[in-house]
């Protein structure tokens, strides 16, 4: 929210103004959705869903269990969901790729209980699928 579509469908690296521009977008969406009563008790997810569990994110460079819980979860759905999807710059990548690449952040940039949780979710045949 909040961040110049010539940066969110920029084809090449972003320079250094593009990603300062780019690190507020938690700030704005706060700044957005303060004003609306229901959501208030969501505003969590937009302000810390760029901390990592090592404390290298951003805003705030939160680490660990300082990270709400609803953040730590939507962080990674979130990065599943932007490597699945159609970007200006890269084509998706596999749901296996993606699972693998969350895995390779556990503890790093993600919270390793929901990286397990969500990783066993995904891949959890569903209950109307046929048996092989």
């Amino acid at each position: 929210m909040g961040v110049p579509d010539s940066i969110l469908g920029k084809t090449g690296p972003l320079d250094e103004d593009e990603w300062r521009q780019m690190k507020r977008h938690p700030e704005l969406a706060v700044a957005m959705l303060t004003g609306i009563d229901y959501l208030r008790p969501a505003l969590d997810i937009p302000w810390c869903h760029h901390e990592r569990w090592d404390g290298s994110g951003y805003p705030r460079g939160l680490s660990g269990t300082d990270i709400p819980i609803a953040a730590r979860l939507f962080a990674v759905v979130d990065v599943f969901d932007a490597l699945t999807s159609e970007r200006p710059y890269r084509e998706p990548v596999s749901e296996d790729v993606a699972l693998r690449f969350i895995e390779s952040r556990s503890g790093t940039h993600f919270d390793p209980q929901a990286v397990d949780a969500f990783c066993t979710m995904m891949r959890v045949e569903p209950l109307d699928s046929p048996s092989a």
